[in-house]
């Protein structure tokens, strides 16, 4: 099915100004989360700040994703503010060629994860909002320097997420028919296209993420931004539904990245991704409290900093190497010797952990969202009265703010064991593919990570996990 010729859904998404017009909402939440997490209460339940992006921000980022693809990017106000400073200072330089990979990317997602849980943000209504202004100062600085969307490509820790999460989303944009691009020399997708008047002024413009549409292969560094879509003459390209996660079977050369085996940086991201979601969810928990304290105890070390970084390294660091080079020596051995490096086999296996990785993701933002959705009626009310000047009428109360902890655990079960499916199923799929001989032998190692990884899920959703934005645990 091709959404952009549906009719409702279809008008509305070829509409030009359709990015712009939710940009602007987001922009207008934005604002609204750092003036309230700056003159606001400065207490976690009570603030915008951090109810909107430790409950609702999260959750929907990735049902969204979930639903229909990378709809946070193709919604990012940081586009908006971007574009309205590049008026007044144009960009004159070209990212460079040495950083043109994922790896200042992953390391920022990891450094993400680590601070948020370190300062606690979830509680710090002025910190998240200081965050929120830094983000929008960074990407405004990268992409007043450099050319195109380099913000988005090389450097977003949020972006990137949500390419790879992306990777599993129903659809995708695709050309319609190939003859047309065959026979298509503007190539406005790409370069933007000119006005008829004034041959020099772009009135249009193509992928800033330098995604050649007959070339582009997946969601992989698509923000959906529709821009390819509005430039192409011919509306030849579609929003077109498909398999979720095929595309990290395709060995294709893919435009503005290359071969999946190829990327390393790509693999590397997929496993933070996957073990981050594993991580992220523990530090939650009772047990996690304990381990620190224990480590803390064994190191004699009473920096908290290092007690968590010593769980990230484990956790992100030495867990994913040892599975992944143990499974991939075992995958080795069954494909009757080293037909590549114990690294290549892993690059090779890699992308499959994704789905999982969305599973947990799901599993451990959605328990939030599920059990914490009503709660901004309350904030937004309190908020109001604050910002208005009226007389205080006492602290807000409120017995129901979402669905009770209890009927969300299945629901979570659900994500965590549809994901392993997926990525059982994409196991089989790759070795099938390059080793036939095996008679799926190859596959057993990589299997028995994902069912480990699972059992690790289910035992960490499965602890008392703080309530985060609403002062509690459940």
């Amino acid at each position: 099915m091709d959404v952009l010729r549906l009719p409702v859904v279809g008008a509305l998404l070829h509409w030009r100004h359709v990015r712009r017009a939710f940009q602007l909402v987001l922009l207008a939440v934005a604002a609204g989360v750092v003036l309230h997490g700056l003159l606001g209460p400065q207490i976690g339940p009570r603030n915008l700040a951090t109810v909107l992006t430790s409950i609702h921000w999260r959750g929907l980022l990735v049902l969204g994703v979930l639903a229909a693809g990378n709809l946070f990017c193709a919604s990012c106000p940081m586009v908006l503010v971007r574009d309205a400073g590049r008026r007044l200072v144009p960009p004159r330089f070209s990212f460079p060629h040495q950083l043109r990979r994922k790896w200042i990317a992953a390391g920022l997602l990891v450094l993400v994860l680590f601070s948020y849980e370190l300062f606690a943000v979830w509680e710090r209504p002025a910190a998240t909002a200081s965050i929120v202004l830094g983000y929008f100062l960074l990407a405004l600085v990268v992409d007043l320097l450099f050319k195109g969307a380099s913000f988005c490509k090389h450097v977003c820790p949020i972006g990137q997420f949500n390419f790879v999460a992306s990777t599993i989303a129903p659809a995708e944009l695709k050309i319609r028919d190939s003859g047309t691009c065959h026979e298509c020399r503007t190539y406005d997708c790409i370069k933007g296209r000119k006005s008829d008047v004034h041959p020099l002024q772009v009135v249009q413009r193509g992928c800033e993420l330098g995604l050649f549409l007959p070339g582009k292969v997946g969601n992989l560094d698509c923000t959906l931004c529709l821009d390819c879509v509005h430039a192409c003459p011919h509306d030849n390209i579609g929003l077109v539904t498909r398999v979720p996660g095929l595309e990290l079977l395709d060995l294709r050369r893919r435009s503005g990245i290359g071969r999946l085996a190829e990327r390393p940086d790509l693999a590397v991201l997929a496993v933070v991704f996957t073990f981050a979601a594993l991580l992220n969810a523990f530090v939650m928990t009772a047990p996690a409290v304990a381990f620190e304290r224990g480590l803390a105890a064994l190191t004699h070390l009473q920096s908290e900093a290092v007690a968590l970084g010593l769980l990230f390294v484990i956790g992100l660091g030495v867990a994913p190497a040892l599975m992944l080079l143990a499974a991939a020596g075992f995958t080795a051995a069954a494909a009757g010797g080293a037909t590549r490096s114990l690294g290549a086999t892993a690059v090779q296996y890699a992308p499959a952990l994704v789905p999982f990785g969305l599973g947990v993701w799901l599993a451990h933002y959605g328990f939030h969202l599920f059990t914490g959705i009503l709660t901004v009626v309350p904030v937004t009310q309190s908020a109001v009265i604050d910002w208005l000047g009226r007389a205080a009428l006492g602290e807000p109360v409120w017995r129901w703010a979402g669905t009770p902890p209890g009927l969300v655990y299945p629901l979570q079960l659900g994500f965590v064991l549809l994901g392993a499916c997926g990525s059982m199923g994409l196991v089989q799929a790759i070795t099938a593919r390059d080793y036939p001989g095996t008679r799926q032998l190859a596959s057993v190692p990589w299997l028995a990570v994902i069912v480990m990884l699972g059992a690790a899920a289910l035992w960490i959703l499965g602890q008392p996990m703080e309530m985060r934005g609403l002062g509690g645990t459940g």
